[in-house]
């Protein structure tokens, strides 16, 4: 089957794998094929006239016409693009269908002796440069990265955190702190939660990027940009005015229930206590449990919800761990003293909660910060 390419009409494509490879040229077609060799996750698109017999087998997509129909409908679906066809040529074609650097997928091209690979679209957010290399490695060639932030091997502002799995706040200061960064200028960090071996480079962190313990500290240092990792729901006068704040997933909620207890009520109950104690929902990773409510539908719910890791104990597990108020009614009915107590301190290993229990509704809930080892003392 050839795929028709026309005007205006979305290319009929058959998506099986994360990334995309696009060739034009016979060249262009011999590392096409060399590349999804090495590369299994790709779907392969290459013109008609170059079709040899086994395309369906190496899961290769012949089409005709003009390759510049073809981009529309793999924007749409691909997490990347990676394509064998000239630089100038390639900006020309996607210009029409980009939108933003948190949606557009990445972009790679590659020159037609597969000598270069070259990140040219949303090499952080999304992960060209990563891309980059993975097909420079396959192809034993150049990975040609242009992002500031890489080339100097400092902060990229937009994902740092991103492999720990924490979130900016806010994207509003992320193009001029990200200059402040790159233009080498008084940055300060200040960390208060979070895993602390966040600096990815081989090299020490340039000077311009100073740590501090305190957010008080960093603003009478005047910096012309900051970095703050906290879980806390800042103060109006804790804001530096140039910042971006992460949230690291350094919570997790210890939760009980009676049968069939409404998502609402949880989801409320969840937001209601987050806000009481100063905390950012972005920052929780896990609601943890007995193993007696583990099909609960307003746990699944909730946890699918936000993404959170669901985990629940056994009772064992739960009479292990310490219980400030145990219970002897829950104790008879379910041979447990508590339940949000102590599995959120079977998972956060923390001592020392933020709400050791709070009854509320049909609920009780516990909040525990999770404790990251310190790689720099």
């Amino acid at each position: 089957m050839v795929i028709e390419l026309r005007d205006d009409v979305l290319a009929p494509i058959e998506v099986k794998h994360p990334y995309a490879i696009v060739a034009i040229t016979k060249h262009g077609v011999e590392i096409s094929r060399k590349l999804h060799a090495a590369l299994p996750n790709t779907d392969v698109y290459y013109m008609s006239k170059f079709e040899r017999g086994d395309e369906r087998a190496h899961n290769v997509q012949l089409f005709s016409g003009s390759v510049r129909m073809l981009f529309p409908a793999l924007f749409k679906h691909y997490q990347g693009i990676i394509t064998i066809i000239s630089l100038g040529a390639v900006v020309r074609m996607i210009a029409p269908v980009l939108v933003d650097k948190k949606v557009d997928p990445a972009v790679v091209v590659i020159d037609d002796r597969g000598e270069n690979v070259i990140s040219m679209l949303s090499g952080h957010l999304g992960g060209a440069n990563a891309l980059t290399h993975t097909v420079a490695e396959a192809l034993q060639a150049n990975a040609i990265i242009t992002t500031a932030s890489d080339v100097q091997k400092t902060i990229p502002v937009d994902l740092f955190g991103a492999k720990f799995g924490w979130q900016w706040d806010s994207d509003t200061h992320l193009t001029p702190v990200s200059a402040s960064v790159v233009n080498e200028e008084h940055v300060a960090i200040v960390q208060e939660t979070g895993e602390k071996d966040w600096w990815m480079h081989d090299t020490p962190m340039p000077t311009n990027l100073k740590q501090y313990d305190t957010i008080a500290e960093a603003m009478d240092a005047k910096p012309q940009a900051a970095l703050v990792i906290t879980h806390r729901l800042l103060q109006p006068d804790e804001l530096i005015e140039n910042a971006v704040v992460y949230r690291p997933k350094s919570l997790v909620i210890g939760m009980g229930c009676n049968r069939g207890t409404s998502t609402e009520e949880v989801e409320q109950v969840i937001q209601e206590t987050l806000q009481e104690l100063g905390l950012s929902i972005k920052s929780v990773k896990a609601l943890v449990t007995f193993e007696l409510k583990k099909d609960e539908p307003c746990f699944h719910e909730v946890t699918s919800k936000y993404d959170w890791e669901f985990k629940w104990y056994s009772k064992d597990e739960l009479n292990a761990e310490q219980v400030t108020a145990p219970s002897d009614t829950v104790f008879k009915y379910t041979g447990v003293y508590g339940v949000s107590e102590p599995a959120v301190r079977r998972y956060s290993g923390n001592s020392e909660l933020l709400l050791v229990k709070k009854k509320s509704g049909n609920t009780t809930i516990s909040v525990a910060e999770i404790v990251y080892e310190d790689v720099r003392e």
